[in-house]
Formats: C-alpha cells, structure tokens, sequence
C-alpha cells in the first residue's frame, strides 16, 4: 500500500494537470458538452437570420416548406456521478497505471463539472457498491473524489457489474450523467445487459474501458507468469495460450461493446499506453454534435 504522502503528491500532479487541460482546452468545447446535457427542447420556431444551423428540425422543415429551428430551455444544475472500479484488477499496471489514467479522467470530469458549477458524487464498487461520496461542489470535494480512487483498496474481491448497477438505479432519482470508469473485466456469467438498459434508460451513460496494453497477450514470447488480483492465482502463459487469450479478449471486447450499443449507452476505450487526452476531447465533441441534431 502507497503511503500517504505518495498519495497526496499523486494527487496535486493530477490537479495541476487537469485544471490546466479543463482552462485551456476544454473551456470551450467540452464547457458546451457540458451544459448540453442540461438543457432540455422547449419548442419549434421558425429560422432566423443568425441561428445555429445545427439546430434546425428537418421533420418540422419537411412539413412546413420552411426551415424551422429546435429551441431549448437550460435547466437547473448538473450530477455528474463517477462510477469507479475499485476491484484489484484495477491495480496491475505495465508502465502507467490503470488507477492514475482513470484518476485523471475523472479529475477533468470533475473539475469541468465544477467549472460550471455542477455537482460531482463518487461510487466505488467491486462486488457491489463499497463507498458512495454524495453529490457536491467545492474544490477540496473534487480533490477527495481523485484522492480517493488513487487509494481506496477494495474490500471485496470479483466485480459484479448488475449488482453495482442496479444498486445506483434503485437510489439515484434525478437524471444524472454517469462515467463508468473500469477495466470492464468481469465474469462471463454477469450478463448485466439488463442492468445498464434500465440504468441508461433514465440516466445519460457512458462508459470509460481503461486497459492496459501489457494485458494483450498476443505478442507474449516465452512463458511469463502472471498473478491474478482477485482471486491470487498464479498462471504461467506461452505463445500459444498468450493467443488463445488475445483472441477471447477481442471477443469478449466485441461483446461489451454490443452491450453498450444495446442499452443506447456511450462506450470509449482508453490504453494506458496512449495520450488519452485527443480521444477523450474528440469523443465528447461527437456527443455533442449527436445531442444537437
């Protein structure tokens, strides 16, 4: 276990550059992204000299013979709820960390958040939920929520994603946008379809999959053990297991992808091994110009 003080430096290094991300890139685009998920339709109107060309209904424009334009209405204040995989396979690392990408996601989640005065609460979950931190604002709140997915070891061992989501749903009332931070390495026999249908049916989802590129085997020469975190089995893996496993992994990708596509819920993947900051910042943009139309 990191000792406190590595924590704490860990943690102002995420401040840093994350506020610097949210001021200087994402002030613009990811401030609309934003706000647009708080904005709700009001009523039609016809075009004028001037209006967002986006924003024009080409159903009422159809009909009518003349363009006519979406007006929207903002709404109250913004939860925007981190759902983060505290679970052990979360701590296996290559070069860079699962947990430091995914704290600092959630840094510029909440920090834009608080940016524009919105609230940010924080689930850890392995089995089930393990910890909830309520919905709230304020600086020192944003840095507890970073603080605490760097450190917080589950208690559990496994992940039980339709446990963990239908818990959230049976407590959370008001719409809320909600970042799924995992792996997403879970057991086949949690089919949690119905789960995250349910949830994204009322709630805006998106789903954040951290992986790291030391766990795609397919490239393995020689045999190299490797310690399960979960459950602290030992296995030892050749060439030819090493692409037996690539290949389930493509597989089960292909399957956690249908799941989200399923339930209408966004799903982005992120490697460690990579500037995640160009993916993440083109994503949000795609939302934005889909919330539009």
């Amino acid at each position: 276990m990191e000792r406190v003080e590595d924590i704490i430096a860990k943690v102002k290094k995420i401040e840093i550059k994350t506020v610097k991300l949210v001021n200087e890139v994402f002030g613009g685009e990811y401030h609309s992204v934003f706000k647009g998920q708080g904005i709700e339709f009001s009523e039609v109107r016809p075009y004028q000299y001037g209006d967002d060309s986006r924003l024009i209904d080409w159903k009422v424009t159809a009909r009518q013979n003349y363009p006519y334009i979406k007006v929207f209405q903002e709404t109250r204040e913004l939860n925007v709820l981190i759902v983060f995989d505290a679970s052990y396979s979360t701590f296996f690392s290559g070069l860079e960390g699962k947990r430091e990408i995914g704290g600092e996601i959630a840094g510029i989640l909440t920090f834009s958040a608080l940016k524009n005065n919105d609230k940010t609460g924080l689930i850890l979950f392995s089995d089930g939920v393990e910890k909830y931190i309520p919905l709230n604002k304020g600086k020192k709140h944003s840095l507890n929520i970073v603080r605490q997915i760097l450190s917080y070891r589950a208690r559990r061992k496994g992940t039980n994603f339709s446990k963990t989501l239908e818990e959230i749903n049976s407590f959370l009332k008001r719409k809320t946008i909600i970042f799924i931070i995992s792996d997403f390495l879970f057991d086949e026999e949690d089919k949690f379809e119905k789960a995250l249908k349910i949830l994204s049916k009322k709630h805006d989802v998106v789903g954040i999959k951290i992986i790291d590129d030391f766990e795609r085997l397919s490239d393995t020469v020689g045999i190299m053990p490797f310690q399960d975190l979960e459950t602290g089995e030992i296995v030892y893996v050749g060439k030819k297991a090493a692409e037996k496993i690539g290949k389930k992994i493509k597989d089960f990708d292909k399957y956690l992808k249908e799941i989200f596509l399923f339930s209408k819920a966004d799903l982005l993947e992120i490697s460690t091994g990579e500037d995640y900051f160009p993916k993440l910042l083109k994503f949000f943009k795609l939302r934005e110009r889909r919330k539009l139309r």
